[in-house]
């Protein structure tokens, strides 16, 4: 058994998609321990009937919607009318408006290819250094994960049996932390430059005209969410609807008939690859626990260390490293359902663990050596891997020492659900 579990592990980095390896790695644990193959099918049934599910592809469609419109440009001249007077304003509304999208596209990699184009040459025009602007694109990429509607904040909530409404919440504090910070940093490379090329500000007026259509999708999603007024699917169902009518017939970005098959084709994909690795990893999870797997990690880890502090800081050494190794979703779906027993040992509140969890992997997709966002970033503005690294080191500094907080500040996280009320 060791023999063939170390051959599908191989097998894995050479390219097998993750689902496979999860579902062989499954069936074989089911074989060896003579368990009943109806178990395998019941977490797929039981992944069916989670009423969360229906969230991903919704979502997953409206992030494909604004990636495949003009959206991204309306929303940088929105946020240049709002935030350009700032020093190094210019900066700052790359960071806010790349947050703000991969908030609904859900993947970095979608937020670096769409917005780059448009952010970089004006980041440099505007006196920025080239290493700053490279760092600031690609770590902006995915600082948008804790924000809601992402969909790694849905995927944990499904995974951990957490409502999702409360993962959507207890994520803006600590997002809005990291924005900030990095925001900061920012500032301080503006007053640097000492130039209003700096100081980039579009007409306020015509800025929200441009972008009336689009600002109020996160009011709504976060707002109608906060206010108990609809669930997270609810609002999942408005954003669809409300994008398509908005892109294919009022803005009419989107072709009804041309375009929207194919966007919707291209989503399905993404929706189809997570619904098979969540189904996969579920049913490797329930071997797992059969097999006590969890309980033997909970011994081991309390042999190493005693104390919350100290679990909580090996946890953020291992996130990171995992982070830059898988996409978010693999890493989700595979590590979660390990931790989290070991998490609720140490008396860690899932919801508090799931924000330190994206966080972690948020930062990891900027980690050299191998963070995805690297290396599109790398082939997105045609700039050496390696000045790439060099390029997001300052940036990473900023946000492991605002995870620190997030880590260590529970009340980051779970304040804001007291006032839920839930």
């Amino acid at each position: 058994m060791s023999i063939f579990l170390t051959g599908l592990f191989f097998i894995a980095m050479i390219g097998l998609p993750l689902f496979i390896v999860l579902s062989m790695l499954a069936l074989a644990g089911f074989f060896s321990e003579d368990i009943n193959l109806s178990i395998y099918f019941a977490e797929l049934i039981r992944l069916a009937e989670n009423p969360t599910l229906v969230a991903i592809p919704l979502f997953t469609v409206a992030g494909y919607l604004l990636a495949k419109s003009k959206a991204s440009d309306r929303l940088v001249k929105f946020a240049q009318a709002l935030l350009g007077w700032l020093p190094g304003g210019l900066a700052v509304v790359a960071l806010s408006t790349m947050a703000l999208f991969t908030a609904f596209s859900g993947a970095s990699g979608i937020t670096i290819v769409a917005m780059g184009g448009l952010l970089l040459p004006a980041l440099l025009k505007a006196g920025f250094k080239e290493n700053f602007s490279l760092g600031l694109l690609t770590v902006s990429g995915s600082v948008g994960l804790l924000f809601p509607p992402s969909l790694p904040l849905i995927i944990y909530a499904v995974i951990a049996e957490t409502p999702v409404d409360k993962m959507f919440i207890a994520g803006i504090v600590p997002g809005i932390l990291m924005v900030t910070g990095l925001s900061l940093y920012s500032m301080k490379h503006g007053f640097k430059l000492k130039s209003e090329k700096t100081k980039q500000r579009e007409p306020i007026i015509p800025a929200i005209r441009e972008a009336i259509w689009e600002l109020p999708l996160p009011i709504v999603v976060i707002g109608g969410i906060y206010s108990g007024f609809f669930t997270a699917t609810e609002a999942a169902i408005a954003t669809v609807i409300y994008l398509i009518i908005v892109e294919c017939f009022i803005i009419r970005d989107i072709h009804p008939l041309k375009d929207l098959p194919g966007i919707l084709r291209e989503s399905s994909i993404l929706i189809g690859g997570i619904l098979l690795i969540l189904g996969s990893a579920l049913a490797l999870t329930n071997y797992l626990v059969f097999v006590d797997v969890p309980s033997t990690m909970v011994e081991w880890i309390q042999s190493i260390v005693s104390t919350r502090i100290g679990f909580l800081l090996m946890l953020n050494v291992f996130l990171l490293i995992i982070g830059c190794l898988m996409d978010v979703f693999s890493a989700l779906v595979v590590v979660v359902p390990l931790v989290l027993p070991v998490a609720l040992e140490f008396g860690i509140d899932p919801v508090h663990l799931g924000i330190i969890f994206l966080a972690n992997l948020e930062i990891g997709y900027s980690t050299p050596p191998v963070g995805l966002n690297l290396f599109i970033s790398s082939f997105r503005f045609k700039r050496p891997v390696l000045q790439v690294y060099r390029s997001t080191i300052p940036f990473l500094a900023i946000q492991i020492i605002i995870l620190i907080l997030i880590t260590y500040l529970p009340v980051l996280t779970l304040y804001p659900l007291g006032l839920m009320g839930k």
